[in-house]
């Protein structure tokens, strides 16, 4: 889960590279497209570890999820330093926490409650509508959050009949699909310019370097959640912004001010709060496991 962590900053500074000479939705289309060449060979090496289907309309509605999460994080990486995104996607456990209430049953204490207004605060800090020099596009790792949230619920739901594995290829396979149409109908549209030949050569190394990276952390991410519960793994996914804030500095040479790390570690310090509150649940309730991003 640690490699996972340090891994997807990497696929996550080629996708801004990529944003630099090409759109953010056909970015997210070859992100999409490579990772699921680099799966392919994966899910056979790895087949005793597919179980159930993996095409279906809820593994298809994963994908839209998907979607949805990474045309957000990547044209907010276009905007934004990718340590500022990350650090408004964190704020994803609190609104997981919220949502698990209403679309799963699992109502949370007060005292979580109260967490998640705090981090939710925290994340305001970063964001701070109007004053942003970023503007609406701080919004954009929210919807991110949001998304990723939601997919998690769905995860929850279907782990029973089927494998991280196989959900993670399955979703894959229908947002690649998926950004191919979207991108295909914004190009028809003349909304964005889908020519790859006029690309610079070293794009489709980033391209590779991007969907690699990301598929790489995928299956590490599903092998973790097999060995693993959930709220043992959960503390190892703020490694993400260590790796996310080294690879800002050292490719962009951008690095947050002090009002967003200020931000950072109230989100931070709220989603350790409910990650606490979860393993002690967890002790007097039957285990779940969740999936990874």
């Amino acid at each position: 889960m640690a490699l996972a962590m340090l891994l997807l900053p990497i696929g996550d500074t080629f996708a801004k590279l990529l944003t630099g000479v090409m759109h953010p939705v056909e970015v997210t289309m070859w992100r999409m497209l490579a990772q699921g060449l680099c799966l392919l060979p994966v899910a056979v090496l790895l087949r005793d570890r597919l179980r159930g289907a993996m095409f279906s309309p809820v593994v298809a509605l994963s994908g839209l999820l998907v979607m949805i999460t990474l045309i957000s994080l990547v044209t907010a990486f276009s905007v934004m330093p990718i340590a500022t995104a990350i650090a408004i996607f964190f704020a994803e456990p609190l609104i997981l926490t919220l949502l698990a209430g209403p679309l799963l049953g699992e109502v949370a204490g007060p005292r979580r409650y109260v967490a998640v207004c705090v981090g939710l605060a925290g994340a305001l800090i970063v964001i701070r509508p109007g004053f942003s020099e970023f503007g609406a596009a701080t919004l954009l790792p929210l919807v991110a959050a949001t998304a990723y949230a939601l997919n998690m619920i769905l995860l929850r739901r279907i782990s029973g009949t089927r494998s991280a594995l196989t959900v993670q290829c399955g979703a894959t396979v229908y947002a690649a699909l998926g950004m191919v149409m979207f991108a295909a109908g914004l190009g028809a549209s003349g909304l964005i310019d889908l020519t790859p030949l006029d690309r610079p050569a070293w794009t489709w190394g980033a391209i590779l370097g991007c969907g690699a990276f990301a598929a790489a952390s995928f299956v590490l991410i599903a092998e973790a959640f097999r060995r693993a519960e959930a709220t043992t793994l959960a503390p190892f996914q703020y490694l993400e912004i260590v790796g996310a804030t080294a690879a800002g500095f050292l490719v962009f040479a951008e690095f947050p001010d002090a009002l967003t790390w200020l931000g950072v570690a109230i989100i931070l310090g709220s989603g350790a709060y409910i990650v606490h509150r979860e393993r002690q649940r967890d002790a007097r309730v039957p285990r779940r496991r969740r999936g990874g991003r």
